[in-house]
């Protein structure tokens, strides 16, 4: 008779979460955002498990220096829903860019993580601010490359 599989919990592992600074400016938003997505889920340590939060802390500055290549800055559209009937809203990239630079950058984060309660839990570990300054400090965030 086969054994079954284990699954490992939460109680089992010691997780060790590093802090992680990564700077947007020069850096493509697909390419950026999939390396952010694949440290907050977890998946670079020995200890991962898809329904685990395993993941790293991630603290991106100069969020507003994000590119995009071809003719995205005009093309592309964000759609949100206000609730009401006939209330869907569309913004292009550059008026989000203008009004709420850190959103580009979460947006597409977002969509690369689980759907759901653990997918809420994992991108509430990453902290997105325009400019060079950012208050972890404390934390002692080691710098990526990108």
């Amino acid at each position: 008779m086969n054994s079954p599989t284990r699954q490992i919990k939460e109680k089992d592992i010691e997780i060790r979460r590093q802090w992680l600074l990564y700077d947007a400016s020069s850096a493509v938003l697909g390419r950026l955002a999939s390396v952010i997505a694949y440290r907050l889920r977890g998946k670079h340590k020995p200890v991962y498990a898809p329904h685990l939060d395993v993941g790293d802390f991630v603290v991106v500055v100069n969020a507003e220096k994000v590119r995009v290549t071809g003719n995205k800055e005009n093309n592309k559209m964000y759609y949100r829903h206000t609730g009401y009937p006939g209330g869907l809203r569309e913004m292009p990239l550059h008026r989000l860019r203008e009004t709420h630079p850190d959103r580009i950058l979460k947006n597409a984060v977002r969509g690369m993580l689980p759907k759901g309660p653990l997918g809420r839990k994992m991108l509430s570990k990453l902290k997105i601010y325009t400019g060079q300054a950012h208050p972890h400090a404390a934390q002692n965030p080691q710098p990526q490359e990108n």
